[in-house]
C-alpha cells in the first residue's frame, strides 16, 4: 500500500527551465524524434533536479514518474552531464576573480561521502576510496571559493585516501593556474592540509611539539583562519543546498562532474559567478 501527498521543490520555475533549455539542445543533438521519450524536457529537469535538492531515490522518482528504473537513471545522467558540460574553466574563474577585484581565493578539500566500495589502494589492506582523516569512505574534491566563501570552481573527483595536497597534484591545472594567480601579488589561502607546498598556498604557522609559536605567529594564524575559514562555507553551501552531495550512492568516479553539475545550478539559482 502507498500514499500519495504533494510535496514543493525548493527551486525557481527558473531554474527547471535553466535545466531544460540545454535538455532539450542535447535530444536535438541527438536527433531524438518527437514523441519517442517517455518524458518531456521540463519533467525531465524537476526529475533531476529532485534527485539533487532532496536526494530522491531513483526507484521513487522512477515511480512517480511511470518510467522504468534504468529510464529514470539515464534520465538523471543526461541530466548531470548537460550541466557539467557548462562547468568554467579554473582558467576563467580565476580572471572573473581578479576583474571583481579579489584580493584572495580560497583553496580547500571536501570529502563527498560515498558507500563502501572496496578498492584496493596502493597501501595494503587499506581501500581506495576510504579517508583515514573522516574516517569514511568517499571522494575528495577540491574548491576554489572568493573571500567571502562563494564557490568558484571545482576539481575532478580523487579518491578519499588522497590528502588535499596528493589531489592538489592530481590535477592538470589546478597548481600552475594559482601560481600564475599569485604571481601578480594576490593569494591563495588554504590550510595546513596544503603544507606540501608552501610556495603556492599561504598556510599558516605550524606549532612544533618542542617550540611555542611566537606572539607574531600565533596573530598571523588568527587572521589567516579568520579569512580561511569563510572557504569552508563553500563547501558547507553545496552540501547543504544539494542533499545528493552528502552522500552519493553509485560509481564514485562521476562525483566531479556531479559537484560540477550542482555548482552550475547554485550559481544560476543565486545569478552569482564570483
Amino acid at each position: 500500500m502507498s500514499v500519495t501527498y504533494a510535496a514543493v521543490l525548493e527551486v525557481s520555475e527558473d531554474g527547471v527551465l535553466f535545466l531544460s533549455a540545454p535538455l532539450h539542445g542535447e535530444r536535438l543533438r541527438r536527433g531524438t524524434r518527437k514523441g519517442t521519450r517517455a518524458l518531456g524536457t521540463y519533467t525531465q529537469a524537476v526529475l533531476v533536479l529532485r534527485w539533487f535538492l532532496d536526494d530522491t531515490r531513483v526507484s521513487a522518482l522512477a515511480r512517480d514518474n511511470g518510467i522504468a528504473l534504468s529510464t529514470a537513471y539515464e534520465y538523471r545522467d543526461e541530466g548531470i552531464a548537460v550541466l557539467a558540460a557548462r562547468k568554467p574553466s579554473l582558467h576563467g574563474a580565476l580572471l572573473a576573480a581578479k576583474a571583481a577585484g579579489h584580493s584572495h581565493v580560497i583553496v580547500d578539500g571536501t570529502l563527498i561521502h560515498t558507500d563502501r566500495i572496496s578498492i584496493p589502494g596502493p597501501t595494503s589492506r587499506v581501500d581506495l576510496w576510504w579517508s583515514g582523516k573522516h574516517h569514511h569512505h568517499g571522494g575528495n574534491i577540491q574548491i576554489v571559493s572568493a573571500p567571502d566563501g562563494w564557490p568558484l570552481w571545482n576539481s575532478d573527483v580523487r579518491p578519499g585516501r588522497e590528502h588535499d595536497t596528493s589531489a592538489a597534484r592530481a590535477d592538470p591545472d589546478l597548481l600552475a593556474l594559482i601560481t600564475d594567480w599569485i604571481s601578480d601579488g594576490a593569494h591563495a589561502l588554504a590550510d595546513l592540509g596544503y603544507e606540501g607546498e608552501p610556495e603556492t598556498f599561504t598556510i599558516p604557522f605550524k606549532k612544533t611539539k618542542n617550540e611555542e609559536l611566537t606572539v607574531d605567529q600565533q596573530a598571523y594564524n588568527a587572521i589567516h583562519g579568520a579569512l580561511r575559514c569563510l572557504g569552508e562555507c563553500a563547501n558547507s553551501l553545496l552540501k547543504t543546498t544539494y542533499k545528493a552531495l552528502r552522500r552519493y550512492r553509485g560509481y564514485p568516479w562521476r562525483l566531479g562532474d556531479i559537484v560540477a553539475a550542482a555548482l552550475i545550478l547554485l550559481h544560476h539559482e543565486h545569478g552569482r559567478t564570483t
